[in-house]
């Protein structure tokens, strides 16, 4: 069996052992969690490829007989038969895959790749940004036709489809005879009110707005989708993810009473909430062809909530690559940081920067999952300024890159300073060094000094830690 693209970046085995992390030609960078346990693993697919044969041929092995039966007959990376059990969990996660993998070869079926699709990457590299300025998007936003929402710890079904509500309200007094009461003006005497109605969120929204407008595409667009526990927020909306040729739900599902009743009701202006009453026929929910679900997902963050690959099947993916940023007319951004890098005062440019910072967390980590986009932040009249590359970029380093990977001894992460005595003396850079006495000023000396060691740092300097 061919694994190719039956795997990615993000998958997760139903039993949470094995996360893939990265990938390239060659091999598969993988979390494996046992017993308590995590490490980073390489497997490589030549080899996955023969657990996965023998797994097809054999389906009530095990992960000990797969190791005997398959170690020595080839020259594989003959050590890495160690990892059996990981080398077990991803055959098994390629046959299931394999099985329930869609082809979208045909005309028709590309139509349906754009239903519903993810956009991951390293933070910053514009997945949001390439959402909004997709055509389509933007001609549904003209109409009022996309609806936004954002991802979650405390996410859930009530807060992504709708619930009922407390909502204040104004009333008027009556008194004990149930007569309206009146003040000295004889104008009636108004109280406020609690009532609870039944308020839509984001998805029932656009659900109610494909459904009113058949010709037009609607957009349900999430931010940060892994962020979210979304078995827990889609609950049962999960089986409509699955799509006819046509880009409805095949599988349609019963719309519990609250719901039933508020797309068969009418708005605060006394007009249906759906007009289009397939929307609920036989009180049961279904997707039209023309909703879209697109969502963006921060490779960096997919440890949250890891999403089941049950769930991922029902999504294309679509990553985003790292790369120098550029306007609406295709030309270089040309960003600088606010960091003077000789005498002369040649600012430092942004893009050169991130490929180099990137290919030192690519060293140390092991993973493109850290990495920074070019628009990891922003520029104010094409120079981002200290205070911004300090709060933001400085410290996404040190708060969730360098922290976890044992940098103390690297003489990047190294200063030389004067003790009491007048001495030269070398400390560990923490990320307060990066500011005055103070801390209210940026400490320009400190920034400057690491950025240029940044800048000349060389992979070869890092020591192997293995």
């Amino acid at each position: 069996m061919n694994i190719e693209n039956i795997l990615r970046i993000g998958d997760v085995s139903d039993n949470g052992q094995v996360t893939i992390v990265d990938e390239d030609r060659l091999c598969y960078l993988v979390k494996s969690e046992s017993r308590g346990s995590v490490g980073l693993r390489t497997i490589s697919k030549a080899l996955l490829g023969e657990y996965v044969h023998h797994f097809t041929e054999n389906p009530d092995s095990n992960a000990n007989t797969a190791r005997d039966v398959l170690c020595g007959k080839t020259a594989i990376d003959k050590f890495e038969y160690g990892y059996t059990s990981t080398l077990t969990v991803m055959a098994k996660m390629v046959i299931e895959n394999s099985a329930r993998r869609v082809d979208y070869d045909t005309d028709k079926d590309k139509t349906k790749i754009k239903l519903q699709q993810i956009f991951y990457g390293a933070p910053g590299t514009g997945k949001s940004h390439k959402i909004k300025d997709d055509a389509d998007v933007k001609a549904a936003d003209e109409k009022n036709l996309v609806f936004r929402t954002t991802f979650h710890p405390d996410s859930d079904y009530s807060t992504f489809v709708g619930a009922y509500k407390p909502t204040t309200t104004k009333r008027a007094v009556r008194n004990v005879a149930g007569d309206i009461v009146r003040d000295t003006n004889k104008e009636e005497v108004y109280e406020d009110s609690v009532t609870y109605s039944f308020i839509p969120q984001a998805f029932l929204q656009a659900y109610v707005a494909a459904w009113n407008n058949p010709d037009d595409k609607v957009f349900l667009v999430i931010e940060e989708i892994n962020r979210g526990n979304c078995a827990q927020i889609f609950g049962d909306l999960f089986q409509l993810l699955d799509r006819d040729d046509d880009g409805a739900s095949e599988y349609p599902i019963m719309a519990d009473k609250d719901i039933a009743k508020y797309l068969n009701g009418n708005d605060e202006e006394g007009r249906p909430v759906l007009t289009n009453k397939d929307g609920i026929k036989d009180g049961k929910l279904r997707l039209p062809k023309n909703l879209h679900i697109w969502a963006t997902m921060n490779t960096s963050d997919q440890s949250l909530f890891p999403i089941d690959s049950a769930f991922k099947r029902r999504w294309e993916w679509k990553y985003i690559k790292i790369k120098e940023g550029k306007d609406e007319n295709g030309n270089k951004l040309g960003w600088k940081v606010d960091v003077k890098m000789d005498e002369s005062g040649t600012l430092l440019y942004w893009w050169d920067f991130i490929k180099k910072i990137n290919e030192i967390i690519a060293s140390m980590t092991s993973s493109a999952d850290k990495q920074l986009g070019y628009f990891f932040c922003c520029a104010k009249d094409g120079v981002i300024d200290e205070e911004t590359f300090v709060s933001k970029v400085i410290f996404y380093l040190w708060n969730d890159v360098f922290k976890d990977y044992g940098f103390e001894d690297a003489s990047l992460f190294r200063y030389t300073t004067k003790d009491e005595d007048g001495k030269e003396m070398e400390k560990d850079l923490t990320f307060p060094d990066f500011y005055d006495e103070e801390g209210e000023k940026v400490n320009t000396e400190r920034l400057t000094d690491f950025v240029k060691k940044v800048m000349s740092w060389k992979v070869d300097n890092k020591k192997d830690e293995d």
